[in-house]
């Protein structure tokens, strides 16, 4: 591609690529997310490109600025959201979202919906009986606002082509034309966009804190370090729309003074990697990276670091850390990342989230961007929504939207009609909200009165059939080895919470384990170094908070309420009901079981060992479990 020279270049080719978008009749958008390639979208990708060409038909799978009469646009797009229903595939201008699309559909796709533009009903999400043709018809999509997953599913998520033919760009070119740094800064400030890593800093004033150091040189840090279990918003977007965080970033750049940009990505992210090169490498061929941008005197480069795997490396100082090649471990604050961050230089770090509304905000306007979400909260929030839900994936819905919107209109309710018992979010750092939090907005300020936290979005959904001290146990467990082991408050603090839990669920809790946890965690949450530390107690205290009746039967009455706990289940013979078969006895590993021919067998409860084999086998129903 021709590197691009000044404004009216840039203007020309965007203008070029939008006709071409338009002129573009019929599309057909393939999910490439990660998730819908596991499931096998590639492989339908290349199976609808063959059936194209063998009707005689051109495929294009680059946008092109001649576009050819009949011709079909088959895309690989990012994540369309609905993962619960991949492989997805759009039809376009018609609107269609086929899911759960197999391998041996394509040929009827081919020939009844591209060709005839005929409507494959049995591809067509469905609901209670009810059809629903067009994505924007579903429930799922309908009660959704998406900005900053606009494109997300509707481009080419490769293309720097069909990003300009969407308008992208287009913020970055009035920032650098037509606004001041000091401008772009107001108006940051005036949307008051709040960091979407979970943090809530205002953006707008950690940009003007840097742009005020005196300093030969400063960075713009991008944290894609997404290491909450459950938690994929900043990898769907480093892989559908990959342009939108460059721009943003390049606004950042701009703003501060910085002319040196690194995005710090997980190691298990491969694929989000390999689009953010391409998008990189597309950038530097068009001019728009690089020195001397668009003929002017800003110059500004962008570089990948893969980071090694460890949750504490998402923390400020620690990220910076590992991209100057040291371990990832915090460090002491003061100083903060804006005044001695990386290399020892004043460094903006923002999250993928945060960078990629700035464009937005650029363009349309702060007033615009405060039409949506609160007035403390202004904006849209992305969520990973998993867990006992009916509909999991991508979502995203103006901040201050309540747990109840979420939970029973997005995500259409609990899996299997179950009732819900509690929300995690925030990940290991956040806690656990229950019934009674269900008309609660979710933003920064009410989430953190309610002893939670927003954190990057993750929110895992349970049920009835959950045991709130696994769930405790689980995060502990993961905080524990996540920890980076500098301060001794969370290396061992966390390593005796853990202790304490595996008791519990072990069946061997203690008269007062309860109170020694929450100290414990009063403890850890004052003296620890870093943000990982002083929330690691948090699941454990939201638990004991909502679920202490849970706890006390775990400790008390040696029983696990929901029946998910191995080692409190009790597995018993009814009398009434047993035949004295023996075949239980027979099937049981441990010789737990006895008892004589045609009378009821007993089960030794210190023998058992709760395997469950005796239960499979017993043609009577007679083995129970409680």
């Amino acid at each position: 591609m021709k590197k691009l020279k000044s404004r009216q270049e840039l203007q020309e080719l965007r203008r070029v690529y939008s006709s071409a978008l338009a002129a573009e009749q019929k599309k057909v958008l393939v999910c490439a997310g990660t998730g819908c390639i596991s499931s096998g979208s590639l492989l339908i990708f290349d199976r609808l490109r063959a059936l194209i060409e063998e009707q005689g038909l051109r495929c294009e799978v680059e946008l092109e600025k001649e576009p050819h009469d009949h011709s079909i646009g088959l895309k690989k797009s990012g994540c369309h959201g609905f993962c619960e229903m991949g492989p997805l595939v759009r039809i376009e201008p018609e609107g269609y979202l086929y899911t759960k699309v197999k391998l041996e559909d394509c040929e009827e796709i081919v020939s009844r919906t591209i060709l005839k533009g005929e409507l494959i009903e049995r591809l067509a999400y469905q609901k209670n009986g009810k059809i629903y043709p067009r994505q924007e018809e579903i429930p799922f999509y309908q009660k959704q606002t998406r900005l900053l997953l606009e494109h997300c599913g509707h481009i080419n998520a490769s293309s720097v082509r069909e990003y300009l033919g969407i308008g992208g760009y287009t913020a970055f070119e009035k920032a650098l034309f037509d606004l001041s740094p000091d401008e772009i800064i107001e108006e940051i400030t005036a949307a008051n966009l709040r960091g979407r890593g979970g943090g809530g800093f205002p953006t707008g004033r950690k940009w003007a804190q840097v742009r005020r150091q005196n300093a030969p040189q400063k960075y713009i840090v991008c944290n894609g370090d997404e290491g909450d279990p459950g938690a994929f918003m900043d990898r769907s977007i480093m892989e559908g729309d990959p342009h939108k965080m460059l721009e943003g970033m390049l606004i950042a750049g701009l703003a501060c003074g910085a002319t040196q940009g690194y995005i710090y990505v997980r190691a298990e992210y491969p694929m989000a990697v390999e689009r953010l090169r391409t998008a990189i490498h597309q950038a530097e061929e068009l001019g728009l990276l690089g020195d001397h941008i668009l003929g002017t005197d800003f110059c500004f480069r962008i570089n990948i670091n893969r980071g090694a795997g460890a949750f504490v490396c998402g923390e400020g100082s620690a990220l910076t850390a590992s991209i100057e090649g040291k371990r990832g471990m915090p460090r002491v604050k003061p100083p903060r990342t804006v005044e001695h961050g990386l290399f020892d230089m004043p460094t903006v770090l923002n999250n993928v989230k945060t960078f990629a509304n700035v464009p937005m905000i650029i363009e349309r306007g702060a007033a615009w961007y405060h039409s949506y979400g609160t007035p403390k909260s202004p904006g849209t929030k992305t969520y990973a929504l998993t867990g006992n839900i009916e509909n999991t994936g991508l979502i995203e819905v103006p901040m201050g939207t309540t747990l109840r919107e979420v939970i029973f209109g997005v995500g259409g309710g609990m899996r299997g009609g179950a009732q819900f018992k509690a929300v995690q979010i925030g990940g290991p750092s956040g806690g656990c909200l229950t019934s009674k939090d269900l008309d609660l907005p979710l933003d920064f300020d009410s989430l953190k009165s309610a002893g939670a936290m927003i954190g990057s979005g993750g929110l895992v959904v349970m049920d009835e059939h959950t045991c709130m001290v696994e769930v405790a146990r689980f995060f502990m467990n993961f905080t524990q080895n996540e920890s980076c082991g500098k301060c001794v408050p969370c290396r061992e603090g966390t390593k005796r919470m853990l202790e304490i839990l595996e008791r519990i669920v072990a069946g061997e809790g203690r008269e007062g384990d309860i109170e020694l946890l929450l100290e414990l965690a009063d403890t850890i949450s004052a003296t620890a170094l870093c943000g990982l530390g002083k929330s690691a107690a948090s699941p454990v205290v939201s638990t004991i908070k909502g679920f202490r009746e849970e706890y006390e039967a775990h400790i008390y009455e040696k029983r696990c309420p929901a029946g998910v706990c191995q080692k409190l289940k009790r597995i018993y013979i009814e009398q009434d009901l047993c035949r004295g078969c023996s075949k239980c006895s027979r099937t049981c590993p441990v010789g737990a079981i006895s008892g004589k021919i045609k009378n009821p067998f007993t089960i030794d409860a210190a023998k058992c060992i709760k395997c469950g084999a005796c239960k499979a086998a017993c043609p009577f129903g007679a083995i129970k479990e409680a």
